[in-house]
């Protein structure tokens, strides 16, 4: 699907940062949506779909059980 999307949980990443989360989320909106930037009366739905999936991405990496390592909390 979005093969430039990198994995974000550990220990393939070690640290992921909030930038990280967010370009993976505007990567997925763009592929699903068809658009790499929304023209300006879809702005608003494209953007609040990129935090939708920011969050819940974050929650995602959030509770993930990682065999071997301890739990990690972002």
């Amino acid at each position: 699907m979005c093969r430039s999307i990198k994995t974000l949980r550990p220990p393939v990443t070690p640290e992921v940062t909030d930038d990280d989360i967010r370009a993976a989320a505007l990567q997925y909106v763009r592929k699903v949506s068809g658009f790499r930037a929304p023209a300006a009366h879809n702005r608003e739905v494209f953007e609040h779909a990129v935090d939708a999936v920011a969050a819940a991405t974050e929650e995602l990496l959030n509770g993930l059980q990682i065999r071997g390592t301890a739990a990690q909390q972002r």
